[in-house]
């Protein structure tokens, strides 16, 4: 090959020239020998996109990617050297996957003309990473770098989304080679999810609006489907159009703002009210919902006899476990959009037909609020969870985004806090609810998000998983706000020995730190919270900091009796062996 028409660069060099193309922003890692000629490549580019962030571990780098893929809609890019840099995505890379978040992971491998001679670090990373992720794909040519990257693009945007790796040896990557001009272009509909959409088989639709037209008591349970489609004026058209409730899963979150009359909030393990209507439904319609264990109370809240109707655009999803009338393989937009269409007709008297059962959704949910109005107002100390989930729902600003950890915190405010408005305004890593999100995650998140402040929610264990990155906050100036629930143990598993080991604490106790302290120490705003009439000026202070992180740390809760999500005590209910709290 050869001309004006041939480049000749480096892997690394090539690599970096299609993120570039793609308008990638950030690319968060820890750099390594084997993609060195890539880190080499930025530095060189100056200001040109991307931009390289160092962090302090490889798994939180892939934690911030998703953050960022999230908030944006956009792939999240992360990377790691050969190795212990490539297993430590592990974590990241299965949440990504089961959660359908877009990242492309740039991993270094050993120079190919000595692969298998113990190189140093060298490991079976292929064999590790490929089941975890969408597709592993090992570049075995360096001309070949610009069509595996658009494949990589193309894979982890479309149908599902989720994670590819794409696996460099060293030669690869240091080597140069010879590249067409022409070959260095990208496919603009990979930007962004989802980059195709599905619609659904007209016979089967039609059989779905049949059943809806029937339904007297019909509920929508919306998964996290709904914000991979971005369907959010869709739905809130469907469910005013046809006066149909829909109720939420901690990563569905954010489909209707939560003080819409039509919103029922969590249901699952943990609800308000939208337990109560799901048991006497009619009809259910799952949307972008994978009937998974806690949002169906370990697969007993859906009524056996209940006709399901299940809209997913993972075709193999769809009757799954759960027994389905009619499935709809199709985006959520799309399937909203074409149902809506086959009842217009109709508006008016489906809406109609269920006004006394609109006015019960508004009973029920009165209720509940003058039942709860005291415990989410509490002035006991330490600080009650429920009153700093209702401080952060009167703090966060109609643009804010509550970032949560994946355990203790997503819990209680997925249960307790109110979204301000449609949209990826929640996010809880749910996918596989790894502790350690927090942080992380609201870096990437907060970089995605520009001017909206983004408020993470994290117990003091998850901090301590990811103290580190803090650093890479404050050196970065990410302007996000970090609220610590610190009750000096991992809460939920000292909730649940609270409830089924008659008060024997093993493993759960973490030693009493001062946060606000640690976190002036490293540079930061730090605030230290122990009065809950503090906490609205301390959130309030937070978020307008805007030079660099805050971190709040909230002394919550040391009674064991009452570290499990809820509103009242949960762990006071009666459990059996190998029972979860309900």
């Amino acid at each position: 090959m050869a001309g004006e028409n041939v480049k000749h660069m480096t892997g690394g060099e090539a690599i970096a020239e299609m993120l570039h193309l793609y308008q990638a922003q950030y690319v968060f890692g820890i750099g390594g020998f084997q993609l060195l000629p890539f880190y080499d490549a930025i530095a060189r580019a100056g200001n040109r996109q991307p931009r390289h962030i160092v962090v302090n571990d490889e798994r939180t780098g892939a934690f911030a990617a998703d953050g960022y893929a999230r908030i944006s809609a956009r792939i999240g890019f992360c990377d790691a050297t050969l190795g212990p840099g490539a297993t430590n995505l592990t974590t990241a890379l299965v949440e990504a996957t089961t959660a359908g978040i877009p990242i492309v992971a740039l991993i270094g491998d050993s120079n190919r003309d000595h692969s298998g001679k113990n190189m140093t670090q060298e490991t079976r990373q292929a064999e590790i990473l490929s089941p975890i992720a969408k597709e592993l794909i090992r570049v075995e040519r360096g001309h070949r770098i610009p069509e595996l990257m658009r494949r990589a693009f193309v894979v982890a945007t479309s149908g599902r989304p989720g994670p590819v790796v794409l696996n460099i040896p060293e030669d690869i990557a240091h080597n140069k080679w010879e590249y067409p001009q022409d070959e260095f272009y990208i496919d603009r509909s990979t930007q962004a999810v989802p980059s195709r959409r599905i619609r659904p088989d007209q016979a089967e639709l039609k059989k779905a609006a049949a059943l809806i037209r029937k339904a007297e008591r019909p509920v929508l349970l919306v998964g996290g489907g709904i914000h991979l489609s971005q369907a959010y004026p869709e739905l809130l058209t469907f469910v005013e159009t046809l006066n149909i409730p829909a109720g939420h899963t901690l990563t569905g979150k954010g489909a209707l703002p939560c003080n819409h009359p039509l919103c029922i909030n969590l249901f699952g393990r943990y609800d308000r009210v939208a337990n109560h209507f799901i048991r006497s439904a009619d009809l259910i319609i799952a949307l972008g919902f994978k009937f998974g264990e806690i949002a169906t109370v370990r697969y007993t809240l859906i009524p056996q006899n209940t006709k399901v109707i299940h809209i997913d655009i993972t075709a193999e999803e769809i009757g799954r476990h759960q027994k389905v009338e009619v499935g709809l393989w199709a985006d959520c937009r799309a399937a909203l959009t074409d149902l809506l269409e086959e009842l217009r007709d109709e508006a008016s008297s489906q809406r109609k037909k269920r006004e006394a059962y609109f006015s019960e959704i508004q009973e029920k949910k009165k209720e509940w609020k003058i039942k709860n109005l005291e415990r989410l107002t509490s002035n006991e100390k330490p600080i009650s969870l429920a009153r700093v989930c209702y401080e952060l729902t009167q703090a966060t600003p109609s643009n804010g985004i509550l970032l949560t950890d994946g355990g203790f915190a997503a819990h209680w405010a997925g249960l307790l806090y109110d979204t301000p408005a449609a949209g990826r305004t929640f996010v809880a890593n749910r996918g596989n609810a790894s502790i350690g999100y927090g942080l992380p995650g609201a870096i990437g998140a907060q970089l995605a998000a520009g001017d909206s402040p983004v408020i993470a929610m994290t117990g003091d264990g998850g901090f301590n998983m990811s103290m580190g990155d803090l650093e890479t906050a404050i050196r970065e100036k990410i302007p996000l706000t970090l609220v610590i629930v610190n009750n000096a143990a991992h809460g939920y598993v000292k909730g649940l020995q609270h409830a089924l080991c008659k008060g024997c604490y093993q493993s759960s106790d973490l030693k009493e730190m001062n946060y606000c302290n640690i976190a002036r120490e490293m540079g930061c705003q730090g605030i230290r919270v122990e009065d809950p009439k503090d906490l609205a000026g301390a959130l309030r202070k937070g978020i307008r900091e805007r030079s660099g992180p805050s971190l709040i740390d909230v002394v919550v809760t040391r009674d064991p009796s009452r570290m499990l999500p809820g509103v009242d005590a949960r762990s006071q209910l009666k459990f059996k062996a190998g029972d979860r709290p309900v």
